[in-house]
C-alpha cells in the first residue's frame, strides 16, 4: 500500500492511519511532499524521521525513476491523505508532476483502489468538478467529515472514527462505532 501526504491541513489524519497500518503490519510505501514535511512542522510534534519510520520503504517527491512510477510495479492501494486541491487537480487532468501525482495517475490506469481524503472548504466549482471526473474514474473521494452520532467526547474520537471508515475502504478491520451501535 502507498500513502502519500501532501500539503494540506489535516496531516495528523495521515500520521495516524499510519500508525494504524503498522500495528496491522500492513506494507506501507510512503511518500511525503515538501509542503506536507512544512504543514507537518506546523501542526504537529512529529519529527518527519519519525513519521518516515512508520513506512517499510520512502520514497522522494520529486523522483519519478521510484518504482511507483511504474504500472509494472504491483501497488493494491494509494492514499493521499490528506490531499491539497492541487494534487487533486493534477491527478483529475493527468499533470503527472511529481512521484505522488504520477503514482495516482499509474493507480488509476491500473485500475487500481485510489482513495484521496480532499481537504478544504468550502469546495469550490472547480473542485468539485474535479472529484466528479476522478470519482467517474472509480476513485474514492473521502472528505474527512465528522460523524457526529457517535457523540464524540474529542477530537481524537472524530480521527479514530475517519481512519476506521478509510479502513472499511480497503478492507481492513477498525473498532469504530457503527451507526446503530452507538
Amino acid at each position: 500500500m502507498l500513502v502519500a501526504i501532501t500539503g494540506a491541513s489535516g496531516v495528523y489524519l495521515a500520521i495516524r492511519l499510519l500508525e494504524i497500518l503498522n500495528k496491522k503490519e500492513v506494507g506501507i510505501e510512503l511518500i511525503i511532499s515538501k509542503n506536507a514535511e512544512k504543514i507537518i512542522t506546523l501542526e504537529t510534534d512529529y519529527k518527519i524521521s519519525d513519521i518516515r519510520k512508520l513506512a517499510k520503504k520512502n520514497y522522494d517527491a520529486d523522483d519519478l525513476l521510484a518504482p511507483p512510477a511504474s504500472g509494472s510495479y504491483k501497488l493494491d492501494t494509494m492514499i493521499i491523505i490528506p490531499c491539497s486541491m492541487k494534487s487533486l487537480s493534477a491527478i483529475a487532468n493527468g499533470y503527472a508532476n511529481n512521484l505522488i501525482t504520477r503514482a495516482a495517475d499509474v493507480v488509476i490506469k491500473e485500475k487500481r483502489k485510489l482513495i484521496l481524503v480532499v481537504r478544504e472548504t468550502p469546495f469550490s466549482a472547480i473542485h468539485l468538478e474535479n472529484m466528479a471526473k476522478l470519482a467517474k474514474l472509480g476513485v474514492i473521494i473521502f472528505p474527512p467529515i465528522p460523524s457526529y452520532y457517535i457523540k464524540p467526547k474529542d477530537i481524537d474520537e472524530l480521527i479514530e472514527f475517519t481512519i476506521g471508515r478509510i479502513l472499511d475502504q480497503i478492507g481492513i478491520e477498525s473498532n469504530i462505532k457503527r451507526w446503530g451501535n452507538s
